[in-house]
């Protein structure tokens, strides 16, 4: 993954998705163009706080949730 971005979680925000199998998190970009910006994204999986992500794309964002 050459164009891949790394991306620190800071902070997860809850379950989503139809049955609850992906989570919401909240991760600050750690290297390239948007060094240090903090984005919302969906990931499948064991998350926690502290990990890294590889995204391929930092300029999207996911929706936030909606609290029902």
């Amino acid at each position: 993954m050459a164009d891949a971005t790394p991306a620190e979680v800071i902070e997860i925000i809850g379950p989503t998705g139809m049955h609850g199998e992906a989570f919401q998190v909240k991760c600050r970009i750690l290297d390239g163009t948007n060094k240090g910006r903090i984005i919302t994204r969906n990931t499948v999986g064991p998350i926690r706080e502290g990990d890294v992500l590889m995204l391929i794309e930092t300029e999207r964002e996911a929706k936030k949730l909606s609290r029902r």
